[in-house]
């Protein structure tokens, strides 16, 4: 014989549940359930459908990016190596020339020019160069971090004139950022009025839409005096350095220092259950780096020119410090459509079971009345084809009763009610 938990498992195979409606008439229960209900129904079509627009079928923007920047400046400074009196213009000022919904503009620059490759003292602030005699300077050992190899000798330092340093092999001479003649302002302090006209086409390809951030009244004329202007004019596709760094919380003249990255988001979100007219971008701008940091603070790169002179190959270095624009599209389109619309309605009317769910906890497992309304809630119905465990367990539930343990259920059989106290 199977043991008793064993039959009880094996019972549950011959059961079945259906549900019992049971009317409750309680204030409290009423009052909860209709809050309930109130505040899911609230839910689904005020947040939902309404507010997160639950009647539509969404795509995601997919777009290109091009940049055109323009704006010319005179620096005069003859007393600065490499510099001088010259004239910058987008040439000289955008590093690289095209980038992938990106540009450079520089705003400050140490430069070397007329560099060779031939023997020359070490900068002094790189690890390692500072020596006492020939010893310390092993042949043929790179730098690390430095300019060039080493090539044995230890002499005196031109940046430094009380230190000795390891002669090297590199293009000399090498740069030197404390130079007493660089410029205390940013060399390139005029490029907060330079302009970028930034060109930005977009679709939704679900809706077979497309669009470009060019206002519909746009022409040639409109083009050449137009500048963006959050308040006045936020359509016009110019902008101003001065003004996208000022939108970002930031001053220009700090920033063009030492540099730094910025991001101008294009934002694109479309209601296409109104006119395409509606469907224009909102543009935001934001400093990726931090103006706080202490070390490693700005943004920079080198970059060299080289020509021929006298047969002789010689380059100009540039360390270009500068700010970097990056340029992110986001947006999606909405349009109605009657699927999405049903799911929310369907998801809605499902949700409606959780306020169900929790009168019934606070019924069976709050209320003082608990234990009438579990009597009342579940029944049990034994059919003349119902499985029995054994006589034994039925004479020991019978003695049960007997020895006055109340039952907790209402028990029908062969179709008649019997009252159980």
């Amino acid at each position: 014989m199977a043991p008793k938990p064993v039959r009880s498992i094996f019972s549950v195979f011959f059961e079945y549940d259906t549900p019992r409606i049971v009317h409750i008439k309680s204030k409290k229960v009423g009052v909860i359930n209709r809050l309930l209900q109130l505040t899911i129904i609230g839910y689904v079509i005020g947040f939902a459908i309404v507010y997160k627009k639950g009647y539509q079928e969404f795509d995601n923007v997919q777009s290109s990016v091009t940049t055109k920047v323009k704006g010319v400046v005179f620096t005069n400074l003859t007393d600065v190596p490499g510099i001088g009196a010259r004239i910058w213009d987008v040439a000289d000022y955008v590093v690289p020339s095209q980038e992938n919904a990106a540009f450079f503009v520089t705003t400050n620059a140490i430069v070397t020019p007329n560099q060779t490759q031939s023997h020359c003292d070490e900068d002094p602030s790189m690890p390692d160069v500072i020596c006492q005699s020939d010893s310390d300077c092993t042949a043929g050992e790179p730098v690390v971090t430095g300019n060039g190899v080493r090539t044995g000798l230890c002499v005196n330092s031109t940046q430094n004139t009380t230190l000795k340093v390891c002669e090297i092999y590199a293009w000399c001479p090498v740069e030197n950022p404390k130079d007493p003649n660089l410029p205390k302002e940013p060399v390139l302090k005029g490029s907060k009025n330079f302009t970028v006209f930034i060109k930005n086409n977009i679709e939704f390809p679900k809706f077979s839409v497309k669009r470009r951030n060019l206002p519909s009244k746009a022409n040639d004329t409109y083009l050449q005096s137009c500048k963006y202007n959050s308040a006045t004019d936020n359509s016009c596709p110019i902008f101003q350095l001065d003004t996208i760094v000022k939108e970002s919380n930031n001053n220009y003249d700090e920033m063009a220092a030492k540099g730094g990255v910025i991001e101008i988001i294009i934002r694109w979100d479309c209601n296409l259950d109104y006119s395409l007219d509606n469907c224009v971008p909102e543009y935001e701008f934001r400093r990726l780096d931090s103006s706080d940091y202490t070390i490693s603070k700005g943004y920079n790169f080198r970059y060299a020119n080289y020509y021929m002179e006298d047969s002789e190959s010689k380059r100009t270095l540039y360390k270009a410090y500068g700010i970097l624009f990056i340029v992110n599209v986001m947006g999606r389109a909405g349009k109605f459509n009657v699927v999405p619309l049903l799911m929310n309605v369907g998801s809605g009317l499902a949700l409606l079971s959780v306020a169900t769910i929790i009168c019934d906890i606070v019924v069976l497992y709050v209320l003082k009345a608990r234990t009438l309304y579990k009597e009342k809630k579940y029944l049990t119905v034994k059919g003349d084809d119902a499985y029995e465990i054994m006589e034994e367990e039925t004479n020991e539930s019978a003695a049960k009763v007997e020895n006055g343990t109340p039952r907790k259920r209402t028990t029908v059989q062969d179709g008649s009610l019997a009252a159980e106290d």
